[in-house]
């Protein structure tokens, strides 16, 4: 049997399984690795300590968060693991503090923020989605490693643009941001409403439910469903098809810690996105080749959702450029390749483990 990596799960799926289980993992287990995701959570604490106990000198993965009390037992249990990795897709203390998210997510974000500088002392290696991120991490551990998002989604054809006289009829665009980019669609509605006001060849989905913005869900043509639980979006993601996806972000602390995910989400449902013309969609984004890149201005994002309705040969063009872009920057085996590298350094860091220590008395108890 090969080397073993565990996930310690404490809840954060998308997270987990873009940057590692769904990228990642089927790569290492055709090596030979074993590759298993423990929930640490509430109830199942006691199952969990047991299972991590049994598998002593594993290498660990962590992914954002940790309860507190694992967080004491790894401290005190280090020397009995591998390398440990800790990988981080947002600024958690910059979301703490920015007063136009959720109350309960902030506090949630406070709480996690609290315990990072352990979490980070523990790991051999701390892993971001973003150099911006990287550089906010900087100041509390050595070094920090980059690894851009992976795809794990199929890319679709892009029939559903047509040909001729069939072409992009009603066309579909989409924003299917979470709560904490409400702010983010708010400043460029203007551009949205005068849209839905002028056009009737174009439909509108904001997945943010009851959250959306009363005004805009007033109009004909906007729908406004539920967001969903991460495995029906990946669902969703897969049956659902997009022309045109948005994806705004405006400058604030934590959006400066973004990565290029919303790219890849576009594509995956086989549209070409807008994005505010800021990192890191700059650095992803050749405007007008595989996506159009718009100020901070709701004129602009008119202006270029006219662009893209007005010339459908030329969104289609860009659409399958996207997609292209997506399978190459996203393709899961560079990020296997960063993955093998950790593993690598890890054997010639790896710490002495004493032979049956799985067996031991855990002095804390389970």
């Amino acid at each position: 049997m090969g080397e073993r990596w565990l996930v310690l799960s404490d809840g954060a799926r998308p997270t987990e399984d873009i940057y590692f289980l769904e990228s990642v993992a089927p790569f290492l287990r055709d090596s030979g690795m074993v590759v298993e995701r423990i929930d640490v959570r509430g109830w199942r604490t006691a199952a969990a300590r047991l299972r991590v106990r049994r598998r002593f000198g594993a290498n660990l993965v962590v992914c954002r968060t940790l309860p507190a009390g694992w967080v004491t037992w790894l401290e005190n249990h280090r020397e009995r693991f591998g390398h440990i990795v800790y990988l981080i897709d947002d600024d958690l203390a910059a979301a703490a503090e920015d007063e136009t998210l959720p109350e309960a997510y902030r506090q949630r974000m406070a709480s996690a923020v609290a315990l990072q500088p352990r979490l980070l002392d523990l790991a051999d290696d701390a892993v971001a989605c973003s150099e911006a991120l990287a550089d906010r991490l900087s100041g509390w551990t050595p070094e920090v490693r980059v690894l851009p998002p992976p795809l794990i989604a199929p890319l679709p054809s892009r029939e559903h643009f047509g040909v001729g006289p069939t072409q992009a009829k009603p066309w579909r665009i989409g924003f299917h941001g979470t709560r904490a980019h409400r702010q983010d669609l708010e400043y460029m509605m203007p551009a949205l409403e005068m849209l839905m006001e002028t056009r009737r060849d174009a439909c509108l989905e904001i997945m943010l439910g009851e959250h959306a913005p009363e005004r805009l869900a007033s109009f004909e043509g906007v729908t406004t469903p539920a967001p969903l639980a991460w495995p029906a979006f990946r669902r969703y993601q897969r049956r659902r098809r997009l022309h045109i996806g948005l994806a705004p972000l405006w400058d604030t602390p934590f959006n400066r810690g973004k990565s290029w995910i919303k790219f890849l989400d576009i594509a995956a449902m086989g549209g070409v996105g807008i994005y505010s013309r800021r990192y890191p969609y700059t650095v992803i984004v050749q405007d007008g080749v595989n996506g159009l890149l718009a100020d901070d201005d709701p004129a602009d994002w008119h202006r270029c959702l006219s662009l893209l309705l007005n010339h459908p040969e030329d969104t289609r063009r860009m659409a399958d450029a996207a997609a292209e872009t997506a399978r190459q920057l996203g393709d899961p085996a560079r990020a296997a390749v960063f993955w093998q590298s950790l593993g690598e350094q890890g054997k010639h860091d790896r710490r002495d483990i004493h032979e049956g220590s799985a067996c031991q008395q855990d002095r804390e108890g389970i």
